[in-house]
């Protein structure tokens, strides 16, 4: 028996863009939804967003029923906090905040097994498909087909920037603008000299040492993206798309309400 292959790294590794959304309900219904709708990858969270193992463990039994990829964003902490969401066979985890060459080393050691890292070994899990995996190669495959992405959103890592993308054991470089915009004290300016200057050097740096690059994106800016070296673009949330739907639903039923005044009413 072997492990599930990663439809994330094996588009990346073809040369193909990769489709990511952001899932923020902990609910395996909306995980479903995405992946029947064709994306690549769901993002869940554990940084930001109240979810716990068990709902976790749910929405990737659920994306797996639709062929999707799950990365989960970890929450920081030890390495239990890091390699929890792959032993329940997340196809790949995202770590927060990266601010130093020294940080990232530590990330790889706690979540790379040998040769690259010190990953605590438990193939018990679904990862491992319950023990059934062989030992060596659960450990090699688990190296080859769950990948590991880390967040540059600060200023403080981009001095070593070179260093960190050179590393073994990380597959892509995620530049996130919103906190970086928060970091460089120019909160929601996304035109930011800084801001575009860091989001063009992580993609440089990136494909430069053989990795990968990611970001978040949308229709308007995906091209420029693309041109820029980025290949996993997560697009998208569920708790955007209902806000816009459940909006359009009432000020349609607003507008209705004030048209059935007048003609009842008189326009006063």
């Amino acid at each position: 028996m072997e492990m599930k292959s990663s439809k994330v790294l094996d588009k990346l590794r073809a040369g193909e863009v990769v489709s990511c959304t952001k899932i923020n309900l902990s609910d395996s219904i909306a995980v479903e939804l995405a992946g029947m709708s064709g994306f690549d990858c769901a993002w869940l969270d554990l940084e930001h967003i109240p979810n716990d193992y068990s709902a976790i463990g749910k929405q990737i039994l659920a994306a797996k029923s639709q062929n999707m990829d799950v990365m989960v964003r970890v929450s920081r902490g030890g390495y239990s906090d890091y390699i929890k969401p792959l032993e329940l066979d997340a196809t790949g985890i995202m770590v927060p905040h990266i601010m130093s060459l020294e940080d990232a080393k530590k990330v790889v050691g706690m979540t790379r097994f040998h040769p690259i890292g010190r990953r605590p070994v438990d193939g018990g899990n679904a990862d491992g498909a319950y023990c059934n995996v062989d030992f060596v190669e659960y450990l090699k495959q688990a190296n080859e087909r769950r990948f590991v992405m880390v967040q540059i959103e600060d200023p403080e890592p981009l001095d070593e920037l070179e260093a960190i993308a050179a590393l073994d054991g990380i597959d892509v470089i995620f530049f996130g603008p919103g906190d970086f915009s928060h970091g460089i004290g120019a909160p929601g300016q996304w035109d930011h000299p800084e801001l575009v200057r860091a989001r063009e050097l992580v993609a440089k740096v990136a494909v430069k040492h053989g990795k990968f690059a990611g970001t978040v994106g949308s229709a308007a800016n995906m091209d420029s993206l693309i041109e820029m070296g980025y290949r996993f673009i997560s697009v998208g949330a569920d708790v955007v798309g209902l806000g816009q739907y459940f909006s359009g639903i009432t000020s349609a039923f607003s507008k209705r309400k004030q048209e059935n005044s007048k003609s009842i009413y008189g326009d006063k």
